[in-house]
């Protein structure tokens, strides 16, 4: 399947190698810079090799139903050696054939059964809107029902349970039965349907980091040759699938999580109460009205007949009055590719309640380059002090309230989740009967504990937090909390819905129409961040660190840090060992492949993700293709001396030198003067890009770079991105128009910020990138010196080196990566990339550069005669 972007060469060998891992049940690890149709690639290539696994499957049902192809006869003197008769073993034999002819024939049925229901509903116009008229007559009749219960209720008068009104009623936590989880058929018991014995079919399991990507895939995917009989199921969050405005009002997402299976709760309590008609029953609850089986089951129908993305399964669900989060789920088992966020499937707890299976299955993970920091923030978790007080305070009033209408064990749990957060509270120096604002922390300081140290000093060892843990997911007692805060004015911790993937995914696709030359004043602006804060209770994040405490205790460690005072100071759970999460994935998978543009250097994922999860040395598979780009269009260059022969080397304790700062503005300056459009420069920080600006503007070297380019500077604030990009883009075009003095723009970024990932500089919007320095994380850092040590203890050496110093090494480069291949976008781009810092070319740092990069790499000793190679190549831009 040929893309026109993409030249034959490349994607032949991307296939083939993907096919070959696919076939042999490998776990790959795929580099394809940006250009070369990766995603595309990934899922026709995994989707033809799961149509040839099909038609294999097939056939091999059809030649064993036509009776051809007999089991193989017991080897001589196998029935002997098992002391049974040769009769016994051709019964034996002649059973297990027909056993598995009745389950292909079963299968079969079952399959026929899918395609003829889906067929139907792809050709039938009409049997699109039965449903929906049907859902609206029940309505109706639910409507006249309830006027009629109303009219009785006011003639006999209402009851009143306890003094406490129809809403406060919903704040009373149900009895929980047991300590173990009951075994309960989700919410769907009374639905007796074969389609919920569904088996899942062999199918592809699609990953990547932001809904945005996901959606903008899924339109590749419609317009691939595969896009016309390909079952594809797109899952996301509540937060994206909700229909329900009254939940989606509460913003956060664990507030919609918690309404949305509180509502299912009151579902199954209602049927509970109507069959119990000679008892006092409760008021009725709240339910969802869109959590209809019958609708879900036609929408999970329309999703398997069409491929459609997020949006269009939102609006399938508004117009059918069916819920696409449940919609969407229920059409997994007969899906051929499910396209999820891979924190969904990172997280098990999610992946089980999702549905997802991964036994056999094949998992593809775009965008993997930051894997290991998604599984490690997923697993991690931090309460401030101020949340454990404010948590503590609210759980003590509801306790208060609705003592006398709490069941024992309700109560039970709930004082043992108080002493929890009284003893947090004092393990970080303070009394949660006291203003954690007003209490001033004695000893100040970060402090790492192993889990089980903690948990004896913190005097909590004695209770059992998996059932804890259990009993909050199961009670949704934070949700009956944040309603009882929200009901009698009490504070709440302010929760961040943090949507900066999605903004950043909306940046590129922004950047992209510019580059298509869509800059009309009238387009409808970028999503811009979501700066409002929804109340909710701190117990939600709290749960989360409870669950975190649960890890084994050789892959974690809880960071106390102490501040000024109580409140400003926090408990923190940081994931040491991310393999243990990731083991079940590649145990249970037949192949996993982790594919990213830019995944060097690979080391890391080798030995923190696979080799701990103890995935055999063969079975994996490297592959990296090169770019499409012609060697000609990239320049890049290792400067090692500045223009005065000043040596380049920006470590902690010389990048801060004036010489040093101004060395980078003659080098600025100079290529300034010779190159056209975008010149985008990286700083190791904020700290150092805003040092170094406000030296600039003090010797005056801001003035002169200002008459070759205007000067941006990246805000810190991600809302601001949009509007510094947006200008960014205007000046440069401006200026190829006018041809005047100015020839572009200079972009001051950094590295790890907003523009570093997700953002097109593609053509003028970047002729050159620069980077400054190399980007080392902070070594001073609890945390990761804590993951130094973790490794040196648990890694072997390599090549000689610490696991620690390999560690860094790869953060920085990978950050840099990441950076420098913001400028070649696609076929026809072409870009300088200029390296500040004669450390580039030490052989270890050099070779963990992209191989499609290395291999045009110059080294360049004076600033001569890399001035001289630029010069060039703007001479022959010029020409062409």
């Amino acid at each position: 399947f040929p893309f026109p972007y993409t030249p034959y060469r490349i994607q032949e060998e991307f296939m083939e190698a993907l096919y070959g891992a696919l076939e042999a049940g490998r776990v790959g690890i795929f580099e394809s810079p940006t250009g070369t149709g990766k995603s595309l690639s990934l899922i026709c290539g995994a989707l033809s090799w799961l149509r040839d696994v099909e038609e294999k499957k097939r056939r091999e049902e059809a030649r064993l139903l036509e009776g051809l192809g007999p089991a193989e006869p017991a080897h001589p003197g196998s029935a002997e050696a098992a002391g049974e008769p040769d009769w016994v073993t051709a019964f034996v034999q002649r059973k297990e054939e027909r056993d598995k002819v009745d389950r292909l024939k079963e299968e079969q049925i079952r399959r026929k059964k899918r395609e003829d229901r889906l067929e139907k509903i792809r050709n039938n116009v009409q049997l699109k809107y039965a449903a929906k008229r049907k859902r609206s007559e029940e309505d109706e009749t639910k409507r006249l029902l309830q006027l009629s219960k109303e009219a009785l209720s006011q003639g006999a008068g209402a009851d009143v349970l306890d003094q406490l009104d129809h809403n406060e009623e919903e704040l009373i936590l149900a009895e929980y039965e047991s300590d173990e989880e009951k075994k309960v058929v989700s919410g769907l018991e009374e639905d007796d349907d074969d389609d919920l014995e569904e088996e899942h079919v062999m199918k592809i399991y699609y990953c990547s980091r932001t809904h945005s990507q996901l959606s903008q895939f899924v339109r590749e995917v419609q317009k691939s040759p595969f896009g016309k009989d390909t079952r594809l199921v797109s899952l996301g969050s509540r937060q994206n699938l909700c229909v329900n405005e009254e939940v989606r009002r509460l913003g956060a997402l664990q507030l919609i999580n918690d309404r949305c299976m509180e509502m299912q709760k009151n579902k199954h309590e209602k049927k509970s109460d109507e069959e119990n008609e000679g008892k006092k029953r409760r008021v009725s609850r709240t339910v969802c009205p869109f959590y209809s089986y019958e609708q879900m089951q036609f929408l999970r129908d329309e999703v398997l007949v069409e491929v459609k993305d997020i949006e269009q399964l939102v609006s399938l669900g508004r117009e059918t009055k069916a819920c696409p989060y449940y919609g969407s789920r229920y059409a997994i088992p007969a899906a051929q590719l499910v396209v999820l966020p891979y924190q969904m499937l990172l997280h098990e707890p999610t992946r089980s309640a999702a549905g997802i299976k991964l036994k056999d299955q094949v998992v593809i993970i775009d965008e993997a380059h930051n894997l290991i920091d998604t599984i490690t923030c997923i697993h991690s978790a931090e309460v401030s002090g101020s949340q454990l007080c404010c948590a503590h305070s609210q759980l003590s009033q509801y306790m208060e309230r609705y003592r006398k209408r709490l069941k024992a064990k309700n109560l039970m749990y709930i004082k043992q989740i108080l002493y929890l957060l009284e003893r947090f509270v004092a393990m970080l120096g303070g009394n949660v009967n006291q203003n954690p604002g007003c209490q001033t922390v004695s000893q100040t300081g970060t402090v790492l504990k192993s889990i089980n140290d903690f948990l004896f000093q913190s005097q909590i060892d004695n209770i059992n937090l998996f059932k804890v843990q259990r009993y909050c997911e199961k009670s949704l007692i934070s949700r009956k909390l944040f309603g009882f805060m929200e009901r009698y004015g009490g504070s709440a911790t302010a929760v961040k819905n943090n949507k900066e993937n999605q903004k950043l995914a909306g940046l590129q696709n922004f950047l992209l129409t510019l580059q298509q030359g869509s800059d009309k004043e009238g387009d409808p602006p970028v999503e811009a961040e979501n700066d409002q804060h929804r109340a909710a209770s701190p117990l939600m994040q709290i749960e989360g660190f409870l669950s975190a405490l649960t890890n084994a205790n050789q892959d974690g460690r809880v960071i106390l840090n102490r501040q000024g005072t109580v409140g400003q100071s926090s408990l923190k759970f940081l994931l040491l060992n991310p393999a243990v999460h990731f083991a079940k994935v590649v145990e249970e998978c037949r192949a996993v492949i982790i594919a990213g543009g830019t995944m060097q250097p690979v080391a890391d994922f080798q030995e923190q993700l696979l080799s701990c999860a103890g995935v055999d040395p063969a079975r994996v598979l490297e592959f990296s293709c090169g770019h499409v780009i012609p060697p000609e269009n990239i320049l890049p260059v290792i400067l090692c001396n500045g223009p005065s022969n000043q040596q380049l080397e920006f470590t902690y304790q010389t990048r801060e030198l004036p010489q040093m700062m101004d060395e980078t503005g003659r080098i600025l300056c100079n290529l300034c003067n010779v190159i056209p459009g975008g010149v985008v420069c990286f700083f190791p920080s904020y700290e150092y890009e805003k040092q170094v600006y406000a030296h600039w503007e003090k010797t005056g070297l801001l003035t002169r770079l200002a008459t070759k380019k205007k000067i941006f500077q990246e805000p810190k604030k991600a809302n601001q991105v949009e509007q510094v990009l947006v200008e960014y883009a205007k000046c440069i075009k401006r200026c190829s128009q006018a041809e005047g003095q100015m020839t572009g723009a200079l972009l001051l970024s950094v590295v790890g910020g907003k523009m570093s990932e997700g953002i097109n500089f593609s053509d003028d919007l970047g002729r050159c990138v620069i980077m400054v320095g190399m980007p080392y994380p902070n070594i001073k850092s609890p945390e990761l010196q804590e993951k130094m040590a973790w490794l040196d203890k648990t890694m072997p050496r390599a090549a000689g080196q610490a696991p620690s110093k390999v560690l860094i090494e790869n953060l920085c480069m990978k950050a840099v990566n990441q950076s420098i291949g913001r400028a070649i976008r696609h076929q026809k781009d072409f870009a300088s990339i200029l390296l500040l810092d004669h450390r580039y070319a030490r052989p270890a740092i050099f070779n963990k550069l992209p191989q499609w990069i290395r291999d045009r790499t110059q080294v360049k000793p004076a600033f001569g005669s890399a001035f001289a190679e630029l010069r060039k190549v703007r001479t022959s831009i010029s020409c062409i």
